[in-house]
């Protein structure tokens, strides 16, 4: 955001936040303007920190992140072991091919 501001300010263009009250013309109202952004950097990579931290920790307690399967493993394997092809087992599941090759990798 603060790029944005400077780019306007470059160009001879100022802004004002009308909730807030704020404005971009003149040296104080600038210097606000350069001091809310930084909190906001800060803030922001502090959310991330801690995001990251928190995956760390649930890792370690084995918690598993993604979609959970939707692939009924049992009856692929099946089908597979009554000599269906991947094509058919693909068809009768309503997954994809790549899908069945991939449970039968595993």
């Amino acid at each position: 955001m603060i790029l944005l501001i400077q780019q306007f300010d470059d160009i001879g263009v100022s802004l004002r936040f009308v909730g807030d009250g704020i404005r971009t013309e003149g040296t104080v109202r600038r210097m606000v303007i350069t001091i809310l952004s930084a909190v906001v950097q800060t803030e922001r990579r502090r959310i991330l920190e801690r995001t990251n931290e928190g995956r760390i920790d649930a890792r370690e307690k084995g918690i598993k992140f993604g979609r959970k399967p939707s692939v009924d493993r049992k009856k692929l394997k099946q089908l597979q072991q009554q000599g269906i092809g991947a094509t058919g087992i693909a068809k009768q599941i309503s997954i994809g091919r790549s899908a069945v090759y991939k449970v039968l990798s595993e």
